[in-house]
This record gives C-alpha cells, structure tokens and sequence, in this order.
C-alpha cells in the first residue's frame, strides 16, 4: 500500500480555531480533544486574540471566560465583543464554573456552545465539527439569498415579479427626462421608495431632493411652506424664508397624497409648473425655478377630478407619465424576497441572529390579502423579530389577523359564497372512501371494512345502497 505523500491535502486540517486561555494545561487537552480535523492555536495575550479575530480563515474561537479579567461575566462581555465583529464565527464559551446563569449569559452575548471545562473529548470534537458545518451552511444560503435579493433588487426596491419589472422598466424610461410624474398605488406600497428610485437614476441625483406630504401640514401653513415667505408678509415672519419648490430649484419636489392639497393651493401649483416661477408669500415680483415634480397619491384621480376636487387642469398637468404601483397581494413570488429582507435588517438592529420562518407560517403569509401591503408585512416582521425569542418563528408567533384571515380563507373554500349540497357532498366523501378501502383491499368488503372501522353488515349495505361493486 502506497504512502501519502507529504503534500497529500486528505492529510491537513480541515478548520482552523483559536483557543483564548491563559492555562497551558486547559490548552494541551482541548489540542488533544480535537484531532486531526483542526489546526488549534492559542491566544493568551490582547494581541494575539486580536490577530485570531482578524484572521480571515478562522472558522471557530474557544475562549475560557476564566482567562479573562475578573472572571467569566468579564469573559462574557469579550464573547458579545467578538460577536459584533464576526458573525461568521463559531464561537464557544467555556468555563470552570458551574454556575447556572453561566451558560444563558454565554448564550445571550452570542456564544454558539458552551462547555464545562475540562472538555469530554468525543462529545467536544463532535459538537464543534457540527457547529462550524452548520454556520457555513447558514452563510451560503445567506449568500444564495443576497444573490436573488440583487437580481431582483433596483435602486433599493426589492422584488422580482412581472409588476415590478414594469416598474422598474418605467423608471428606467424617464429618469433622465424632467416628465412630472404621478405615482398611484394603494397606501403602504412603497411609492416615496419608487421616488428616490426615480431620482437616484437620473440626471439630478446630485441635486437637492425636497418631500412634502400635502396631508402633514394644516391649510393655513401648507402656502407658506410650499412657497415661502418675505419679512413682514404676516404676523411673525420675522426673516424671509424660502418655500420648498424653491428649494428644490434645479433638482426634485416630491409632493405625496397630492390630492389633499387645498384648491387655492392647487391654482398656485399649477402656475408655477406652467410659468416655472414661484411666488412668496409678500413678493413683488416672482423667482425663476427649475425643478422636476413627482407627485404620489392613493386616490382615484380621475374620480376626484369629477367630484369637483381636484382641478382638472393640474391633473393634465401632472398625470403625463402615470406609474401604476402594484399591491403586495399581485406581486407573485416577491413575498418570500421581502421577507427576507426584513428579517435580516431587524434581526441586525435588533443584534439578534438571523431568524428563519417555518413553511407553514410562510404559507400562511404568502395567502394572506395584505390590505397595508409592504409596510404591514415590514411591521408584522419588525414585531416578530423583537418579541420573539425562539431562532424559528411558528404558527403561534403569527398575529391573530393572520390566522384568522387563513381559517376564514379555508372556510371560503370549503363552503363558497353560493352554498353546497351537503347531503351529495356527504354522499361524495362516502364513495371516495369507500372506493379507497377497496381498491386498498382488492375488493374484500370485509377487510375494507375493518380499515374503515365498520361493521361487516353496514360495509355491505353502503356498497348496495351507492351501487359499488355490486354490492
């Protein structure tokens, strides 16, 4: 039998790890514990624990809370350190002391294991190898997600499905043009989001980025607000203030819920998108302004125009490049991408590690209406994410609104809106079942009628009376 050769690659360790401890024996025995699958070495000094941490090739850092400071709640605080610095490491506390909060301590500062030292060797080797697999595991399904999320990402919009490829398409098209555009959708579908999209894609991304929402700001100050002011124009206008479309002069002004703005208001706006000049409140003479209008609403604006609401002529103004913003509920497949999304940006905010969903709880997501739409589905994450404490989220961690929507939906379909024949419906399940127990027992009444928990004489009667197998 030939013998490996020195550069054989089967031969060297598959892992390396650091051991944090000041205690040679404490070192030697976890060296020993551990085989031939890892390349241990040891970080007794602050030097040494540093260059480990930095090590890109680290896979796993073994620190005895002992070794640290005054004793294992010192050694905690280095363990919850050394987590927000790397979250790919596998990290392991251990510890001499047999204290009960110990180990939940370890635990909540972000230690994967711990261990009583001195370690049982097996159980150490076995448990560490599982722990570091698994992490590399999490880590590429974490990158496989990223690589979805950024193939159906754009300017910070998350989402793949045909809706929003139009979107996106559409924002593609005009954001280099100065075309007003209105953004209508539903509320909670992300519409300010589609507007920094717009203008980070286009010529004035540099260029200031003013928002206003119309419904904010009572009537009486919203003129002042939009369209400034000179000294002395009314009681307390002490200096003179510019408005917000001309300080949005030669980049964009977002004006959302459009269609709350007062009709006096409305004429105003128009002029200054006819005239390109604005107007203060106290001037004599008016201002020359180039700036781009996106505006947002969740209303009907066609309705609203023949209620007599919304000026007809301001509508023509700014409807000339309509994006219709789709509703969460028909954006097919885009659900488990934002979910994602989500847990990852508040499990980080939150310093908790990444939670995972169970099928059934995305299921029941994926069925739900979602009348507030992507911001209904972000808070139901961000609340999850803090109050449960469990690394899975379950069936019993869902809102109630939820659940209930799912058992409503069940309902819906077992009985539709127009009712069922329940005594054929009956009649239907029976000679499903039936049929079943037969076929299952190639015809034997008898033995079907034990699989159906039956009397002999009653599987006879309802074979003759649905008229199966000449019963």
């Amino acid at each position: 039998m030939p013998m490996p050769s020195e550069n054989d690659s089967s031969q060297e360790p598959r892992y390396s790890l650091a051991v944090v401890t000041i205690h040679e024996t404490a070192f030697l025995n976890i060296s020993q514990s551990l085989g031939p699958e890892f390349h241990v070495t040891r970080a007794d000094t602050e030097k040494l624990i540093t260059n480990s941490v930095e090590d890109p090739d680290l896979r796993a850092l073994l620190l005895d809370l002992d070794s640290i400071g005054e004793g294992a709640k010192d050694g905690i605080e280095v363990v919850q350190e050394i987590r927000a610095l790397r979250e790919d490491l596998v990290l392991v506390a251990m510890s001499c002391s047999n204290q009960r909060g110990i180990p939940l301590l370890a635990s909540r500062a972000g230690a994967d294991e711990f261990f009583l030292l001195p370690v049982n060797p097996a159980e150490f080797s076995l448990v560490l190898t599982r722990a570091i697999e698994k992490r590399s595991l999490e880590l590429e399904g974490r990158r496989l997600v990223e690589q979805v999320e950024n193939k159906s990402a754009f300017c910070g919009l998350i989402g793949g499905s045909a809706a929003m490829q139009k979107v996106y398409q559409a924002i593609q098209s005009l954001a280099d043009s100065n075309t007003s555009v209105v953004l209508r959708g539903e509320s909670g579908t992300g519409k300010e989001l589609i507007a920094e999209a717009i203008v980070r894609s286009g010529e004035r991304a540099d260029k200031p980025y003013v928002c206003l929402n119309c419904s904010a700001l009572p009537d009486s100050l919203m003129e002042s607000e939009l369209f400034g002011y000179e000294k002395g124009a009314f009681t307390g206008a002490d200096a003179a203030k510019p408005g917000l479309i001309e300080t949005a002069h030669t980049g964009t002004l977002f004006l959302d819920e459009i269609t709350t703005l007062p009709p006096s208001l409305q004429s105003k706006l128009l002029r200054a998108l006819q005239e390109r000049t604005v107007q203060r409140l106290g001037a004599r003479t008016a201002r020359k302004i180039d700036f781009r209008l996106i505006c947002a609403t969740n209303e009907n604006l066609e309705e609203i125009v023949r209620q007599g609401r919304f000026r007809e002529d301001l509508y023509y103004r700014i409807n000339v490049v309509p994006i219709f913003v789709p509703p969460l509920r028909e954006r097919a497949g885009d659900l488990p991408l934002l979910l994602n999304h989500f847990l990852r940006i508040y499990c980080a905010a939150a310093k908790k590690a990444l939670k995972s969903v169970q099928p059934d709880v995305l299921e029941i997501l994926e069925d739900y209406p979602w009348p507030g739409n992507v911001r209904e589905l972000e808070n139901v994450i961000q609340r999850m994410v803090v109050m449960v404490g469990s690394p899975v989220i379950t069936l019993e961690h869902l809102p109630q609104q939820l659940l209930h929507s799912s058992a409503t939906g069940q309902e819906s379909l077992l009985i539709p809106e127009e009712g069922v024949d329940f005594d054929a419906e009956m009649e239907r399940i029976e000679i499903a079942y039936l049929n079943a127990a037969l076929r299952r027992t190639s015809g034997r009444k008898s033995a079907a009628a034990a699989l159906l928990r039956v009397d002999p004489q009653r599987m006879k009667y309802l074979c003759r009376k649905l008229k199966l197998q000449n019963g």
